[in-house]
């Protein structure tokens, strides 16, 4: 690990002025700690927002207000939360272990940087860690690698859960700078990587995520998340699904569906919402399903993802158009 500056700082204002390209803001820590030991990120000067006021979830008629600061498992078991976003609730249920969710803040969360094993490996090359130094899961190991948005610059799957439901959501995240406070929704905050993989998403240098806020949308308490993975837990996902059905007289009258694991960044599927319209007949369902992958780009280990795509999208739909 390299040597750097710690300072800890109660003060929004004080925290974005110490804040620079050289920086980092220390959340939760459960991912920036072990990258800095890993020398896979390297800021000069340590910032600990801890003591920052970013904390705070509630629900009104706008929708869900969640603080950056919250920490995932206060999210997890807000009852609030439970009711009106269930997709939420068990995206954070899925993600990580209990000790992490104890730990990791949802700003965090949805900031965290992909577990390609190539970007973490200082001694091989990663465009995402060092541009213009290649791509070596493009012909090595790819088993857990993307298959849509993918470029010849890089295939590694962004890691999130929650941010897979709350980009199915509509959600957007509240952002603040020394010159001001913008909003993006998320959708469109995550970058392709294209030829610069390691521009990410839409934050500026020095800039801070204070707030998610998630739009109202009555008919999300009938949504799921689900998760496969090759262990039950504490493991990334192969895929994931998650789902929210306007479902009335047995027919769907609008859906959201966005998918993780398969992705550089979580992928709203608009196509697929828009053929789920109707009786979700199991034959309706299967054929809406299989334009989740109509662009879809396997690699030499991870073609399998194809049809998982398509099987846990159905599975998913199915179980939330029989619920009562």
């Amino acid at each position: 690990m390299h040597a750097f500056d710690f300072t800890a700082t109660d003060d929004v204002d004080r925290a974005l002025r110490l804040a620079n390209t050289d920086s980092a803001f220390l959340a939760g820590g459960t991912l920036l700690v072990d990258l800095m030991k890993l020398d896979v990120m390297t800021p000069k000067h340590v910032i600990d927002i801890n003591g920052l006021n970013l904390r705070g979830i509630s629900v009104n008629h706008n929708g869900l207000r969640i603080g950056a600061m919250e920490r995932m498992v206060d999210v997890a078991t807000s009852s609030d939360v439970a009711r009106h976003y269930p997709m939420i609730t068990k995206a954070l249920l899925l993600s990580a272990s209990g000790q992490v969710r104890n730990m990791a803040s949802i700003g965090g969360n949805l900031l965290q940087r992909t577990r390609c094993d190539y970007f973490r490996d200082v001694r091989t090359p990663c465009n995402k860690r060092e541009p213009g130094s290649g791509c070596p899961a493009q012909t090595g190991e790819n088993r857990n690698h993307a298959i849509l948005g993918t470029s010849t610059s890089c295939v590694a799957t962004h890691p999130s859960d929650l941010a897979v439901a709350l980009v199915a959501l509509g959600a957007s995240v509240r952002l603040r700078a020394r010159d001001g406070v913008r909003q993006v929704e998320l959708g469109s905050f995550y970058r392709l990587p294209g030829e610069t993989p390691h521009l990410e998403n839409q934050l500026r240098p020095g800039e801070l995520i204070t707030d998610v806020l998630v739009p109202a949308l009555p008919w999300a308490r009938r949504s799921t998340y689900v998760k496969i993975r090759d262990r039950q837990s504490f493991e990334f996902a192969l895929t994931s699904v998650a789902v929210a059905l306007d479902l009335r007289d047995g027919n769907v009258h609008n859906a959201r569906i966005a998918v993780g694991g398969v992705g550089t960044r979580p992928w709203r599927l608009p196509a697929v919402e828009d053929a789920l319209r109707g009786r979700p007949t199991h034959e309706h369902v299967e054929a809406a399903a299989a334009l989740a992958t109509v662009d879809a780009r396997p690699l030499a280990h991870n073609g399998f993802k194809v049809t998982l795509l398509r099987r846990a999208i159905m599975r998913a739909v199915m179980n939330l158009a029989a619920r009562r």
